[in-house]
């Protein structure tokens, strides 16, 4: 089944859902969106085998681990480091997320430490790959935002009407 089929209404209906509550029972997801617990079942099994199900997590309290501190690391890496780097990003527990960038950075890292010792340890192991810029989050107003999942454009605030200031 083609992913524009399964996101019809139903298919919308059921991603929403699942972005509140991923521990629904069938019956309950059913009954919220209006399929029986087995076409709901089966829908979501097509909804994974075509990619746009991707898993179920579970979200957990990083500093109720230890993680005290959460930063952004800009990566900027010569040629012949960028493999190499891409590689060592990934075995490293500190990185939550990686991201390929355009511009001037090629890198955006995602860290946590549970000390700005283990940071600067941190900072210091990339110095190796290229040239790490930190910055350090004080708070996260927006975290983890709910996709829209109805098919509306997405709104952008528009600034008033009125004379243009040069």
């Amino acid at each position: 089944m083609e992913s524009t089929t399964l996101l019809d209404s139903y298919g919308r209906k059921l991603l929403g859902e699942l972005q509140l509550n991923a521990r629904l029972s069938l019956a309950e997801l059913g009954r919220r969106i209006g399929l029986s617990p087995t076409a709901t079942a089966e829908r979501m099994k097509q909804m994974e085998e075509a990619g746009i199900l991707l898993g179920y997590t579970v979200e957990i309290d990083r500093e109720a681990l230890g993680l005290e501190v959460m930063a952004f690391i800009r990566m900027s890496c010569g040629g012949q480091h960028y493999h190499r780097l891409v590689e060592y990003v990934q075995t490293l527990e500190e990185v939550r997320e990686c991201h390929h960038l355009t511009g001037g950075d090629d890198f955006l890292l995602k860290v946590t430490t549970a000390s700005m010792a283990d940071l600067e340890a941190l900072i210091e192991a990339l110095l190796a790959y290229g040239n790490p810029v930190t910055s350090l989050v004080l708070s996260t107003p927006v975290e983890r935002r709910r996709y829209d999942v109805t098919g509306k454009p997405s709104t952008i605030a528009k600034r008033p009407a009125g004379r243009r200031r040069f």
